[in-house]
């Protein structure tokens, strides 16, 4: 890499911001340290005191060996290059232009996370939630560890067939006892050990084929003990344009994912106490109120169609029903949120970005400033994905490295951002600060034969490390 044109641009290491401490940001870090040819330095941030984002706070309790990513990420941190700095928010403790005094590079990871909405009548209700908050929720994410659901209700509805939709429906579902071995909030396995729901219906507006939850999420709801999983047979019988469709572009996966979905109709323990009913081919037209909150669902029968562009899309037909629930989760998608001081496609709910490379809404590159993960792209994929992503978007900041094309911070060494915090009051959380907090956790869970048990307040965490 010629360094000519740099050397006269900003002074060695090159300092390098990275905005969200979940997958998105770890894998940018860890591909800039394996492929900058120049010394570099790389800080990253989060608002939470603690990291790996939704690894810990997304990614189901009961789903242990996918955290088990974080150590790959802790090798990462590890690096003398490497600083973490937790509870620290940008847009309230630190402005873009802080950060533009301080790094030749900032990158944005700050993924998507709020729920998008259904859009219908009663959707406000007490009673209908986001997928997003229940999730937080039980993960004992501090800015969700208040929130609270009404789990007297005998029946919930869960809008969606991804595989959040899904966790959402198995953990209201799945017997207490496998909840108390994971690292579940105590709060949350409280709540579920004393839940009278004993339905969840899960709704999907397409077929099976195009259901978006993966196959071994399909499996495990089969194989779950004391719960019945259900489907309609005629809403998972193939319609003639899907059939279409696999012929002309077989996918053994989803030709799997079908079979298993249509051997419940058939082959469900019927003896379980609590019942997961699939719903296919129907949408969500409005939420009932009873007594002041949700009392009902209704929905809407759909037949699947092509639009003008030949692309199979559910079609309502004039057929309802309505379904007694209590409770309603949404997971029908997700965006991002803006930055202040960022450009934001609010129609998207992601960065503007060009190859990784943030832009203005009419498409004028930002110097110095970039984006990876699902604030760039659009929630999609699972945490794998995000490490080509991530790449991506690191060839494109070696590549401006490389010409020279950098912020010229004023503060110029890597003391400039502590200082700056120091001078602005702000208690960050170090990555050795999070090591001790790791070992109290792990400490506490051992002791009940449990992964970790969690800290879920802010004031907890940082009361522990001072």
């Amino acid at each position: 890499m010629d360094t000519t044109s740099q050397s006269s641009e900003a002074p060695e290491p090159f300092r390098i911001a990275i905005i969200g401490a979940g997958p998105s940001g770890f894998y940018t870090a860890e591909h800039l340290l394996k492929t900058a040819t120049v010394p570099i330095e790389i800080d990253l941030f989060d608002m939470l005191p603690t990291p790996y984002g939704l690894v810990r706070a997304g990614v189901a309790p009961d789903h242990e060996k996918i955290k088990n990513v974080t150590a790959r990420y802790d090798v990462v941190a590890d690096r003398p290059e490497f600083r973490f700095f937790g509870n620290v928010e940008l847009g309230r403790h630190l402005s873009v232009d802080d950060l533009r005094s301080c790094y030749h590079q900032i990158v944005y990871t700050t993924g998507a996370q709020v729920d998008r909405e259904l859009g219908i009548p009663g959707e406000d209700l007490p009673g209908s939630h986001s997928a997003t908050e229940f999730v937080a929720w039980y993960n004992g994410h501090p800015d969700f560890r208040d929130r609270e659901f009404d789990l007297s209700q005998s029946a919930a509805a869960v809008v969606g067939v991804g595989n959040v939709a899904i966790d959402v429906a198995r953990i209201l579902a799945r017997p207490v006892a496998d909840l108390e071995k994971t690292d579940m909030a105590d709060y949350a396995i409280d709540a579920l050990r004393n839940s009278g729901v004993h339905t969840v219906y899960v709704l999907g507006r397409r077929g099976p084929a195009q259901a978006a939850f993966t196959n071994p999420e399909a499996k495990e709801l089969g194989e779950l003990e004391d719960v019945n999983v259900l489907v309609e047979p005629d809403e998972v019988e193939l319609d003639d344009l899907t059939k279409e469709e696999l012929e002309a572009s077989p996918d053994r996966l989803t030709e799997k994912k079908v079979k298993t979905i249509q051997t419940w109709s058939t082959e469900g323990n019927r003896s379980g106490s609590k019942t997961i009913h699939f719903r296919f081919l129907v949408s969500p037209t409005e939420i009932i109120e009873k007594d002041g909150r949700v009392g009902a669902i209704r929905i809407v029968k759909n037949v699947l169609a092509k639009d003008s562009n030949g692309r199979v899309r559910p079609k309502a037909t004039e057929e309802t029903e309505v379904l007694p629930v209590g409770l309603v989760f949404r997971s029908v998608g997700y965006r991002g949120t803006a930055i202040p001081g960022v450009p934001f496609n609010d129609s998207w709910g992601v960065i503007p970005q060009a190859d990784g490379r943030v832009t203005t809404e009419e498409g004028t590159v930002v110097l110095g400033e970039y984006t990876a993960g699902w604030i760039k792209r659009g929630p999609s994929g699972v945490i794998g994905t995000n490490k080509a992503d991530a790449q991506a978007t690191v060839d494109a900041m070696l590549a401006d490295m490389a010409e020279g094309r950098l912020l010229k911070p004023s503060r110029g060494s890597s003391a400039g951002i502590s200082d700056l915090l120091s001078e602005k009051g702000v208690r960050w959380v170090s990555w050795e600060d999070w090591k001790r907090l790791n070992d109290l956790e792990c400490a506490a869970g051992g002791k009940l034969g449990r992964p970790r048990v969690k800290f879920t307040t802010r004031e907890e965490m940082l009361e522990k490390l001072d």
